[in-house]
């Protein structure tokens, strides 16, 4: 969307593929009973709700008229949830940690294995686009530290969770692993990151929240070529 209305973003690459997870409670058992409900939001224009948005166009409903939304920071929406005052939740983590432990909702879509949101980059490394076309040799230092730390999440999510805990990001270490252990940090090897901005902008532009075409938005928006040299140089 910030690409769409001419932000100076540049998206250089893919950095994990499924990080939130859509809860409902009793009376959803799949996709189709979101309509008529009720989700709560950070914002109208917040990820939360351009991640959920998008779940529900998929399947053909309006998430715009078929759905009701509440958009609330404090209470937040998991609270909100927690509380039985609204029937939907989008959460990244640790919310959706935290939500299983204390049993409350039940899973609709898990993104780290439901297709087609597993097939997908939710998360995306980008830049000023100023300063990536100023400065080549420090953007490529800096993706290249970033996707060495997205590997190392993959192969020894045990050490990342400790020094995230370590680093005062976050007092659980329980919920980092499980996150750590269900994201897909290593699929930036082998997915087309241009896919993802495809299918994603492919939906907004459907659902009227851009105006730009997929194609406007992949020409304005992205840069592969450090990524493509930097797959042949960490390639596992």
């Amino acid at each position: 969307m910030g690409i769409a209305s001419g932000e100076p973003i540049i998206v250089l690459a893919g950095t994990h593929v499924g990080c939130y997870v859509l809860f409902g409670n009793e009376s959803i058992r799949s996709i189709a009973d979101l309509k008529g409900k009720t989700i709560g939001v950070p914002g109208l224009e917040s990820s939360h709700h351009m991640f959920a948005s998008v779940i529900v166009a998929h399947i053909g409903l309006d998430p715009v008229n078929d759905i009701r939304r509440v958009s609330s920071e404090s209470p937040s929406p998991a609270e909100l949830f927690a509380e039985g005052k609204i029937d939907e939740f989008l959460g990244f983590p640790p919310e959706p940690q935290d939500l299983r432990a204390r049993g409350i909702g039940h899973v609709v879509v898990d993104t780290t294995v439901d297709r087609p949101w597993s097939q997908y980059f939710c998360c995306v490394l980008a830049g000023n686009s100023e300063y990536v076309r100023r400065y080549p040799v420090a953007t490529r230092r800096v993706m290249r530290a970033i996707l060495k730390a997205a590997d190392l999440c993959a192969t020894e999510p045990a050490r990342v969770a400790q020094r995230l805990v370590d680093g005062g990001f976050t007092a659980r270490y329980d919920y980092a692993l499980q996150s750590l252990r269900g994201i897909s940090y290593d699929k930036w090897h082998e997915y087309d990151v241009e896919d993802s901005f495809r299918y994603y902008a492919l939906r907004l532009h459907e659902m009227g929240f851009v105006k730009a075409s997929p194609q406007k938005i992949i020409a304005d928006g992205t840069d592969w070529r450090f990524l493509n040299e930097l797959k042949r140089e960490l390639k596992a």
